[in-house]
């Protein structure tokens, strides 16, 4: 099974931004405890981030060829990107929306995903954890397929 993290805008500066909301964790930090996770799993990952649209549109197309699972932390395109919510439901791979931060607790703007309709699931508030947890739910999105 081969499972790829997409990560969006700012998000390449955790464990700096707002540590009280986001915590201290880089994402370097975060994609180790994911790999090793997943090597106890024995799932192949790929951990990518852009601050990119495009660049994510074009990753999530990409995943129809060779990708089980995509696992989408959207960041602040959650809220605002058509173009994500398109390409998520054109590519048919199953994907599972992730947010290190409770968006609901939240500014009210945040409420409100336009990529969820499309998403199998959402993992929220946890933190560095909403990973890991988006991982094993990725997993058992694949077990239960096979």
């Amino acid at each position: 099974m081969k499972v790829l993290f997409l990560n969006g805008p700012n998000l390449n500066l955790l464990g700096t931004r707002e540590p009280g909301v986001y915590g201290r964790d880089t994402l370097a930090d975060i994609e180790a405890q994911v790999r090793e996770r997943a090597a106890e799993l024995g799932v192949e990952i790929d951990f990518r981030q852009s601050n990119a649209e495009g660049q994510l549109v074009d990753w999530l197309q990409a995943a129809r060829e060779g990708i089980d699972c995509v696992v989408l932390n959207a960041a602040a395109y959650t809220h605002t990107s058509v173009a994500l919510r398109d390409a998520i439901a054109a590519t048919g791979v199953p994907t599972i929306e992730i947010h290190l931060s409770n968006v609901h607790a939240r500014e009210s703007f945040r409420h409100r995903s336009l990529i969820a309709p499309v998403c199998r699931g959402i993992i929220a508030g946890f933190g560095k954890d909403s990973y890991r947890l988006g991982l094993e739910a990725a997993v058992r999105l694949g077990q239960a397929s096979a």
